[in-house]
């Protein structure tokens, strides 16, 4: 892995999936300071599988992770293939790598350690905790579901603004709290799926709140059916507020752009509509509220019908580029 450099911004992006994936491997090209701080409650799919057969640590969004900071595009590939047939359908090469690695060294941040340099990555990701956790979600109404791939596809009906804790109590990994401390900007991603699993961390608020970076939050670009219906950027900007106990934001960057006429036919056939926001809400936060325009162009491509959990995901994406390029404005604003 490159070591830091200390001339160039220390950034620490907090989350994983598509949305760290896609921020990640734009930010590699503006600093080799990169730390990728991934929730551990992951459980659908391949990684569930492996979880629950195996007993190891998700694999799944940390594979994307290195994936996305590799400079080895053969090995990137390798990493990134997923199984059609036979006993492994469904199955990243990747994740049966991790997974292999930490049965070997009885340590996943070894192994997370190990695949960086196979992959030959830019920065480093780590495991925001070492423990071994379920995600859990309680409604005003006290109703409980556990599982993050539940939660994350769960109708919250009239019930919003959710309780979310971590079965058994977690505690932060020590390298992720330095990472934190030393940082110059926290760059955090989607709310529920990825990051509420990492914030709920024993720890990770504390060390949020202690830095002296700034802490930056990127907002969604579409709001999600039955979980973020009608939320708009303060909304989101409340919500990430609500689980990080105290500490507050400094920026949100939101999307101010209209989206194409077919994204958002996309969007509102399955139930999605692009965030908006009150400029007279944005205007009295105690956050800078920054809209630029995030959104890329054109529809995603339609993952491998072999993940059964991305064929389900939302084709809209923000443009990593002009992410990472608002982000490199922040710091040297």
């Amino acid at each position: 892995m490159q070591p830091l450099d200390t001339k160039s911004p220390k950034i620490v992006v907090i989350g994983g999936g598509t949305g760290s994936f896609a921020l990640l491997s734009s930010l590699k090209d503006y600093t080799q300071n990169i730390t990728a701080l991934v929730n551990m409650a992951d459980d659908g799919g391949s990684t569930g599988q492996l979880r629950d057969e195996l007993g190891v640590l998700p694999p799944g969004d940390v594979r994307q992770c290195l994936v996305a900071l590799s400079r080895s595009p053969r090995v990137r590939d390798l990493f990134n293939y997923r199984f059609d047939q036979g006993s492994l359908k469904g199955h990243a090469f990747g994740n049966l790598f991790l997974t292999a690695l930490e049965k070997m060294t009885g340590d996943f941040g070894n192994a997370t350690e190990l695949a960086g340099q196979v992959l030959n990555i830019v920065g480093r990701v780590e495991p925001i905790t070492h423990d071994k956790v379920t995600l859990v979600m309680e409604s005003s109404d006290g109703k409980v579901t556990e599982g993050e791939f539940h939660i994350g596809h769960a109708d919250f009906g009239k019930h919003t603004h959710p309780t979310i804790r971590l079965k058994p109590h977690a505690s932060i990994n020590p390298v992720a709290k330095e990472a934190i401390e030393i940082a110059d900007i926290i760059a955090p991603g989607n709310l529920y799926g990825s990051i509420a699993p990492a914030l709920v961390v024993g720890g990770v608020a504390d060390a949020i709140k202690a830095t002296k970076a700034k802490k930056v939050y990127v907002c969604n670009l579409v709001t999600k059916p039955g979980q973020t219906d009608g939320f708009t950027v303060s909304d989101y900007a409340d919500e990430i507020e609500r689980f990080l106990s105290g500490a507050k934001l400094d920026v949100v960057l939101y999307n101010s752009e209209k989206p194409s006429d077919e994204l958002i036919d996309r969007y509102a056939h399955d139930g999605e509509f692009p965030v908006g926001w009150d400029e007279s809400v944005l205007a009295g936060a105690h956050y800078n509220a920054k809209g630029c325009d995030l959104v890329a162009g054109k529809i995603s491509e339609k993952p491998d019908a072999s993940d059964a959990i991305a064929s389900t995901r939302a084709f809209i994406r923000h443009d990593s580029d002009a992410v990472a390029r608002q982000l490199m404005r922040i710091y040297y604003a």
